[in-house]
C-alpha cells in the first residue's frame, strides 16, 4: 500500500462545490471552494433550473486549479469520489447527452394529480390516512410533470437520472449510480434497494419506465477509470478508479461517525435533520421509509424540519436590520452577534414556543408555523431563541418517534450543517436532547464520509469502524444542563408535542380556506 495515500473527493452542494485532496487521518491537504454565482435560474415563479453542465464544469475547474498547485501530490491519489445534493434529476437521450436543463431539489411546480392515482389504490392510500400526502408527491414528482408538460422531449428521454450518475458518466463514461444516492421522488424500493417492481402499490406515484431508470452499484464498487476526455478537462490522471458514494446526507452522517444505533446525526443545515444507522429497516414516520446508507448493511432512517436554520436566515432577513448593524460596528457576523444577545435568555424563552413548519412535510402536509406564549417581555430575540429551541425540539421529537419503531436508544449526538459552527446552537439542543452533542474536527464531514468510501473500497483500511477511527476527530463536546433538559423537556410534554393534534383542524381550515380564494 502507498504511504500517505490521498482520496480527491468533490462535495457539490445547492450553493457551492468543493474539491478537497484528503488523506488518511481525515486531514485536507488542500481544499477549493466555489460560490456559484446563480445557483440556480427561475424561468416561472417556484422554479429551481440549472444548465446541465453545470456542476461538472464547476468541479473541472476547481480539480485543474487544487491539482496544479498539489503536482508534487497527484501521485499520492489513489481514488476518486463524489458526493452530491438528492433529488436533482437530469433527462438524457440515447447517446446521454442532456435534452434539458436539470431540476433541482429545490424546484416547487407541480403536476396535475386530478384521476392520475388508480381509484383503487386511491382508496386504499386514503383507508390509512395518507391519501393527501400520496397526491402531494405525485405533484412534487419531475418525472410526472414532464410526463404532462413536456411529452415529446420526455419521449425523446432514454434515462432519467439524478445529478450524481450523470457526473459519473462525464468523469468515467459509465451512467450508473450508487443505491445510496437513490433518496428522491423516483420509483424506488428502499428496504430492498433496487428499483420497484411494475405492479407495486406505490409505483403509481412516481411511474417511471423501467427503461429510463439507470443501473446501479453499491457504495464502495469501483464505477470505473477516468477518461482521457476527463482527465484533459479536469486534470485528475486518466486511469484513477471512481468510487460509488452516497449523497451528501449520507456521507455526512457517516463522516460524523454514525454507524451504530446508540449514535446519530444531527444536521444543522438549510433542512434540518436527524439520522440514525440501523441494521434493520423501519420506517422511522408511518409510511416514510429508511434511506439506503453509504455502509451497504445499514440504513439512514431520517427525521427532517424542511426549512431548519434557513429560518436563520428568514429572521434576520425580516427582523434583524439592527442586529446586522450592531454586528457590523464589532466585525463580527450577524449570527455570531444574535448568539451573544440570546445567552442569557433562559431556557423555554419565557414561554415562547415554536413550532418549525414554515414548509409543511409529506406525512402533515397543511401544516403551518406557529408561535404560541408571547407576552409583554417577549424581544425579537427571545423570537430568535425560540426558532432554534422549535427546530430542536421537532428534531427530539423525531428522535423519540425513530427510537420507539426501532427499539433502539441513542445515547449521543453528533452535529454537522451550517448552525453547528455556534456554540449556542450546539448548548441548545444538548439541553433539549439530554445527550451529549459532540462535533468533529472540521464541518466538511460529508467530504471525510465520501472519501472514507474511497479509502475503504482500496484497502487502506479494513472497514468503516477502521476508517473512523483513523479518520474522524472529536473536536468538542457539549455536556447537557439536566436542569435545562428539565425545562425543556417540560415544555414538550406539556405544551409542544400538543400543538399539532390541536392545530391540525386549524391549519386544515386554512388550507381548505386559501384554496376557496385563490381559484
Amino acid at each position: 500500500m502507498m504511504e500517505h495515500p490521498l482520496v480527491l473527493t468533490f462535495d457539490i452542494g445547492t450553493q457551492s462545490a468543493r474539491c478537497l485532496l484528503v488523506n488518511e487521518t481525515g486531514g485536507f491537504e488542500d481544499l477549493i471552494q466555489k460560490k456559484y454565482e446563480t445557483p440556480y435560474f427561475s424561468k416561472q415563479p417556484g422554479w429551481a433550473e440549472q444548465s446541465p453542465d453545470f456542476y461538472f464544469d464547476a468541479i473541472a475547474a476547481l480539480s485543474k486549479q487544487l491539482l496544479a498547485r498539489n503536482k508534487d501530490k497527484i501521485d499520492r491519489v489513489i481514488a476518486v469520489s463524489l458526493t452530491c445534493i438528492r433529488d436533482t434529476v437530469l433527462c438524457l437521450d440515447a447517446e446521454n447527452r442532456p435534452l434539458r436543463d436539470i431540476i433541482l431539489w429545490l424546484d416547487e411546480r407541480q403536476a396535475d394529480d386530478k384521476g392520475k392515482i388508480p381509484p383503487f389504490k386511491s382508496a386504499l392510500f386514503s383507508l390509512v390516512g395518507m391519501g393527501e400526502s400520496v397526491r402531494i408527491l405525485y405533484r412534487a414528482t419531475a418525472a410526472n410533470w414532464l410526463m404532462q408538460n413536456e411529452p415529446e422531449l420526455w419521449a425523446q428521454t432514454a434515462k432519467y437520472v439524478m445529478l450524481p450518475a450523470y457526473l459519473h458518466y462525464k468523469l468515467t463514461g459509465v451512467l450508473v449510480d450508487s443505491v445510496a444516492n437513490m433518496i428522491g421522488h423516483v420509483p424506488f424500493d428502499y428496504k430492498n434497494r433496487r428499483w420497484m417492481g411494475d405492479k407495486e402499490l406505490s409505483r403509481c406515484v412516481c411511474d417511471v419506465p423501467q427503461e429510463k431508470l439507470c443501473d446501479l452499484v453499491p457504495s464502495g464498487e469501483t464505477i470505473g477509470p477516468i477518461t482521457q476526455e476527463a482527465s484533459a478537462a479536469t486534470g485528475i490522471p486518466a486511469g484513477l478508479p471512481l468510487i460509488a458514494a452516497g449523497s451528501d446526507k449520507g456521507c455526512e452522517t457517516l463522516g460524523l461517525s454514525v454507524v451504530h444505533p446508540d449514535r446519530a446525526a444531527v444536521s444543522f443545515g438549510t433542512t434540518a435533520t436527524l439520522q440514525m444507522a440501523v441494521k434493520d429497516y423501519f420506517e422511522p414516520q408511518p409510511f416514510m421509509p429508511a434511506y439506503p446508507a453509504v455502509p451497504n448493511d445499514l440504513y439512514n432512517p431520517e427525521f427532517e424540519v424542511f426549512r431548519g436554520f434557513w429560518m436563520i436566515s428568514w429572521f434576520i432577513e425580516q427582523f434583524g436590520a439592527a442586529d446586522r448593524r450592531e454586528a457590523e460596528k464589532r466585525g463580527i457576523s450577524t449570527e455570531q452577534y444574535l448568539d451573544e444577545q440570546i445567552k442569557a435568555i433562559e431556557p423555554g424563552s419565557g414561554g415562547l414556543l415554536l413550532q418549525p413548519f414554515w414548509t409543511p412535510g409529506i406525512t402533515n402536509p397543511n401544516a403551518r408555523g406557529a408561535i404560541v406564549g408571547f407576552a409583554d417581555y417577549h424581544t425579537r430575540h427571545h423570537l430568535y431563541r425560540a426558532i432554534i429551541e422549535g427546530i430542536c425540539l421537532e428534531l427530539y421529537h423525531g428522535l423519540s418517534t425513530m427510537e420507539k419503531r426501532s427499539k433502539q436508544t441513542v445515547l449521543a449526538l453528533y452535529a454537522g450543517g451550517g448552525g453547528a459552527r455556534s456554540d449556542v446552537v450546539c448548548q441548545i439542543a444538548a439541553d433539549v436532547f439530554g445527550l451529549p452533542v459532540s462535533r468533529i474536527q472540521t464541518h466538511e464531514a460529508s467530504a471525510i464520509g465520501a472519501a472514507m468510501v474511497a479509502f475503504v473500497a482500496e484497502g487502506v483500511f479494513a472497514d468503516y469502524d477502521d476508517a473512523i477511527a483513523h479518520m474522524v476527530q472529536q473536536k468538542d463536546t457539549f455536556a447537557p444542563s439536566q436542569e435545562a433538559h428539565s425545562v425543556y423537556r417540560d415544555y414538550y410534554e406539556a405544551v409542544y408535542s400538543k400543538l399539532p393534534p390541536r392545530l391540525k383542524p386549524i391549519e386544515k381550515a386554512i388550507a381548505e380556506t386559501n384554496r376557496r380564494n385563490t381559484q
